[in-house]
């Protein structure tokens, strides 16, 4: 086989799953865990850097996690109550089969991250400065989730890194075709991209602490639009564009919005990095 033949498309796995002993194991369980824990470490990290202590920062990440999950987790059976019907009805809860709406775990996850803070008493901007840079690496390792159950790809393409995805995976529109936009891949590389910007950005403009989660909105609701317009796995589409286009619209303009706000009063100093 030539190194032409070998670079011509990139291969999906043949598994995405594994049994120790009664348990079965998922490739894509494995990579979200594995996620929230590179996001939880950062976060706390930064945390810490801001003047925060270990024990507040585990209290709310334990609950964005939770309330994140429960978010992203119900956003996507609403939208997919076809899947959940007769004797699989039980399978809302099986998040690690896949099925998890990144929008839906962002709003539940604001709404555990303000509730918290006010209980401690810490500015809600100190956190989110914290978690902003953790979340776009938290995603990147997530969505090779996507690779191994080969879902979420885009349209077909025969560029050199497209991806080759089973018959059974096709969409019925697309099924004489077999390699796709790894979707997957674009979104991992930028949201690595983007969260190296935010930490570079946190050093090199200090007036930018408190609003550094604009910078998150803006990157990734711009990425996020932009594969929405070749991804095939939404039906539902208004004025040419699927839901989750028109959310990323709208997250952009509340990243813009936070990034145009000029504070009245100057940083307190928990939001300052020496």
């Amino acid at each position: 086989m030539s190194w032409a033949t070998v670079l011509a498309s990139i291969p999906s796995p043949s598994i995405n799953q594994f049994h120790v002993g009664p348990l079965r194991v998922t490739f894509y369980g494995i990579l979200v865990t594995t996620g929230v824990v590179i996001a939880w470490m950062l976060t706390k990290r930064r945390w810490l850097e801001r003047g925060g202590t270990a024990e507040e920062a585990e209290k709310i990440m334990l609950r964005v996690v939770v309330f994140g999950f429960l978010g992203a987790r119900v956003a996507y059976v609403s939208t997919h109550l076809d899947r959940f019907q007769g004797p699989d009805w039980w399978k809302v809860i099986a998040i690690w089969e896949g099925g998890l709406a990144l929008y839906g775990g962002l709003t539940l996850g604001a709404v555990a991250i303000f509730l918290t803070c006010r209980q401690l008493k810490r500015p809600v901007t100190m956190f989110l400065d914290s978690l902003a840079p953790a979340l776009p690496l938290a995603q990147a390792v997530g969505r090779w989730g996507n690779y191994f159950n080969q879902e979420l790809f885009g349209t077909p393409t025969d560029l050199p890194w497209g991806l080759e995805i089973a018959p059974q995976f096709r969409p019925p529109q697309y099924a004489q075709f077999e390699t796709f936009h790894p979707t997957f891949l674009y979104e991992s590389l930028w949201n690595v991209a983007l969260a190296f910007a935010i930490m570079w950005l946190d050093r090199r403009f200090p007036s930018l602490r408190g609003r550094l989660i604009g910078v998150y909105f803006l990157g990734y609701g711009t990425i996020r639009f932009l594969l929405e317009l070749i991804r095939t796995d939404t039906t539902f589409r208004f004025l040419g564009l699927s839901r989750n286009a028109w959310v990323s619209i709208g997250i952009v303009l509340i990243g813009v919005a936070v990034l145009a706000w000029r504070r009245r009063t100057a940083p307190t100093p928990s939001e300052v990095t020496p």
